[in-house]
């Protein structure tokens, strides 16, 4: 007899982006999606479709040179669609339709989400919605203000495409090869994109909680300290780990590059710090650039590629490992040095589930980031830093590289393009996905012991 086959949540998000990337890979094709009037060919198409719905930004040729008017339009649907979430998206369209939301969606929406409950969830997905057109709305009018002395009625268009961009961490942008390296020492560009980077990679359940205190407070039910305390856990650990990541990286770089004089090395010392904190935000899976990266030292390089590889917050538009999980593993080998048997954060205790959820999330990562770098390094003769560049840039979905991704055959191309799909849905959703559902025995073992360290 034939087995019935589940869609559960991991099986629709793989399904749903697998879909998404083919579709925008056959309008790319289309020779209106290119500026030419020719079809830019299947593997250019797939390969950009991918970078823009897994908002990685990664590309084999140069957007704004590439596509048209009609191409850069399904490039910016694919990457709003890729930030917000396939989940995110059908349930928008169902409540635009004018269709209820039956249980089984509410069910996708509560496991998507990572809720508690499942009263509210229509709402909280009409406010991440809200939130996300507003925040980059409010981006798109200052990008405006930033380029319209440059680009006049363009400005328009350029505002919106870089602001959805930015917010996503998508990373794709209209200027040409360079990327934002013309704006590197432009003040309100640099602070525009940075803040868009950090609201879109916090994460939405950060959102909601900090917006939730801010209206009691706001009501005058609590004061503005106790708010502060209020918060979840989870909303403490993802600020904490994000402030300290961007102020380490900045402080890193600029000790790394001062004297680069093919990076830093020739600005103004507020300039450098600007400069340094950009190259620290932009790695939490955004991929503008303001320096070009096979220009930094090998120190920069390295670090460039630990904080890719950590990425934003969970239930965000970021990729990487996330920030809480990063944290998570940290805090339980702390708890192991000080002889403490539970892990404890901010006065709450963490679950050992959580911690076997976290080791298994950086361990399948990390042997996919191994298996990729070596196919890549054997397929296309790169250096090892340059290879890990790219491979570790589509795993995080960060979109930063050195310059060889224009250089990868067919070959490679494919296998950055899985490298991105995967790192978007995330390796352990694939591996749940591929689950019969017929895991769980309920049996007990006998414990043993065994010698660690």
């Amino acid at each position: 007899m034939k087995k019935k086959v589940r869609f559960t949540t991991t099986r629709i998000i793989m399904l749903g982006f697998f879909i998404g990337l083919l579709l925008g890979a056959v309008l790319l094709t289309l020779p209106i999606a290119s500026a030419d009037g020719k079809s830019a060919g299947f593997s250019d198409a797939l390969f950009v479709s991918t970078s823009a719905i897994c908002v990685t930004g990664l590309s084999t040729v140069v957007t704004a040179e590439q596509w048209s008017l009609f191409g850069q339009v399904v490039i910016l649907l694919l990457v709003q669609f890729g930030g917000l979430g396939i989940v995110t998206v059908t349930t928008t369209m169902l409540l635009v339709f004018g269709r209820r939301v039956t249980l089984s969606e509410r069910l996708l929406i509560q496991e998507a989400y990572n809720l508690d409950t499942l009263g509210g969830l229509v709402r909280v997905t009409k406010s991440v919605v809200k939130g996300t057109l507003l925040v980059e709305g409010i981006g798109a009018v200052f990008y405006f203000f930033c380029f319209v002395g440059e680009y006049g009625a363009k400005a328009v268009w350029y505002a919106v495409f870089h602001s959805v961009s930015a917010f996503c961490n998508a990373g794709l942008d209209l200027f040409g090869s360079a990327s934002l390296v013309p704006y590197q020492t432009n003040v309100p560009v640099n602070l525009v994109t940075m803040a868009l980077i950090i609201t879109g990679g916090i994460g939405f359940p950060v959102w909601r909680d900090i917006l939730h205190q801010a209206k009691l407070v706001r009501e005058k039910e609590i004061s503005w300290r106790r708010s502060r305390q209020c918060l979840s856990l989870h909303t403490k650990i993802a600020i904490t780990v994000t402030v300290g990541l961007i102020l380490g990286g900045a402080l890193f770089y600029f000790l790394f590059e001062y004297r680069n004089p093919a990076t830093f090395g020739e600005l103004a010392p507020g300039q450098k710090v600007m400069a340094a904190f950009f190259q620290s935000v932009t790695t939490r899976t955004a991929g503008f650039q303001t320096v070009a990266q096979e220009n930094l030292t090998s120190a920069s390089g390295f670090l460039t590629l630990l904080l890719m590889f950590i990425g934003g917050s969970p239930s965000s538009t970021a990729g990487g490992i996330k920030t809480v999980t990063v944290a998570v593993i940290v805090l339980s080998v702390i708890s192991v040095i000080r002889g403490k048997n539970n892990i404890e954060a901010f006065g709450r205790s963490i679950p050992g589930f959580y911690l076997k959820k976290a080791l298994a999330v950086v361990s399948v990562s990390f042997c996919c980031m191994v298996a990729g770098t070596l196919l890549i390094c054997v397929t296309q003769g790169f250096q090892l830093l340059e290879s890990l560049y790219e491979v570790v840039s589509a795993l995080a979905t960060v979109g930063l590289s050195q310059g060889k991704t224009a250089e990868l055959n067919g070959v490679g191309k494919y296998i950055i393009v899985f490298c991105m799909y995967l790192g978007r849905i995330g390796p352990i959703t694939l591996a749940l996905s591929l689950q019969s559902g017929q895991g769980k025995s309920g049996k007990e073992l006998p414990e043993s012991k065994v010698l660690i360290g």
